[in-house]
């Protein structure tokens, strides 16, 4: 993907951010989107400082002292520095877990790394009272994917039967239970990413063979759910109260048939969608029950007209819909990150 922004190692010499600017943490190997975002912010006028949480602490310098007048709640990364007093608003599009020194002493990575996210968490507490796409505790929330069902179904949403185990026997009984169309997949994504997922990861369809080898649930529990007959898959990022809508029909790849990210972008391209209004007011409810500002919603529409739902995903990728299907999610973005439309 291109590369609209320079990075901050860019900058040369010391440069103290003296004006409010948007505050973008993500990680090293994270461009497109962000790019898009960054670009869109500089169009309008609008500063902002890009913090690769991976760089923290090898690459990057904070400190942050109490109490906290200007000057002493910092961020510097490469040659730029920024006091979170400076901070209009945050998009935490990816926290990632600190890049460690490969010299550093096996026995002491572990503790390194838990004391590096709890200063982090600390020094961005400060920006409890800006605007944040999303806050660290509805990110947190929304990780639980079995909530996130029970919310969908109390605002009025379809979901399909979903079974959460490590019991075989009731794997295999759910199986019979739903005359074989299940899928199974995982509960927290290993990937997050606009490019395929590795085949191990998606949701794969379950078959009957696969039933004499469920001993692994043992280990760790799995989810399976009825598999719904598509006609398309749909993506919806819910940016504030908009929701921008784009379709997929990867059923003419074999990859692609059970999911979309299966499929390569030859074999199924994203094209804009209509959402039916009642589905949109749904999908504005279950995103204020929790309290997101953002969420990447994954739905089904089955042949009959059904729309069913499957997840919503506070750091959902977003950049197919802009790429394919010439959806402003960015400039949605930027409306929420500034305050308001243009």
């Amino acid at each position: 993907m291109r590369r609209l922004v320079a990075p901050p190692e860019f900058f040369l010499g010391r440069h103290v951010i003296d004006r409010d600017a948007v505050l973008i943490l993500t990680h090293s190997g994270d461009h497109y989107t962000v790019d898009l975002v960054q670009e869109e912010l500089a169009r309008r006028g609008a500063r902002a400082l890009r913090f690769d949480t991976d760089r923290f602490p090898a690459e990057t310098v904070l400190h942050a002292a109490l109490p906290a007048p200007p000057g002493k709640h910092v961020v510097r990364l490469g040659g730029t520095e920024l006091d979170l007093a400076r901070v209009r608003s945050v998009w935490a599009r990816r926290r990632w877990p600190a890049k460690l020194d490969e010299s550093l002493d096996p026995r002491f990575r572990e503790s390194c790394g838990r004391e590096s996210a709890a200063a982090l968490d600390g020094f961005l507490d400060a920006l409890g009272d800006v605007p944040w796409i999303n806050t660290p505790q509805a990110t947190i929330a929304a990780e639980n994917k079995l909530r996130q069902l029970r919310l969908a179904s109390e605002v009025g949403l379809d979901v399909p039967a979903t079974l959460v185990t490590n019991d075989p026997e009731r794997a295999r009984a759910f199986f019979d239970e739903r005359g074989g169309a299940v899928v199974v997949k995982l509960l927290r994504a290993l990937t997050s990413s606009m490019e395929p997922a590795p085949s191990s990861v998606r949701t794969s369809e379950l078959c009957a063979e696969d039933l004499e080898h469920l001993e692994g649930l043992r280990h760790a529990p799995m989810v399976f759910q009825e598999r719904i007959e598509k006609e398309c898959e749909l993506r919806v990022a819910c940016v504030g109260s908009r929701q921008l809508a784009a379709r997929i029909d990867a059923s003419g790849s074999a990859a692609g048939r059970v999911d979309w990210r299966g499929a390569t972008p030859k074999e199924a391209r994203w094209e804009v969608a209509e959402l039916a209004a009642e589905d949109g007011r749904r999908l504005d409810h279950l995103r204020r029950r929790m309290e997101l500002s953002y969420g990447a919603v994954d739905l089904v529409r089955t042949p009959e007209g059904r729309t069913v739902f499957l997840e919503i995903n506070s750091g959902g990728e977003w950049g197919m819909l802009q790429r394919d299907a010439g959806l402003d999610v960015a400039g949605a973005l930027v409306d929420e990150l500034l305050g308001g439309p243009e």
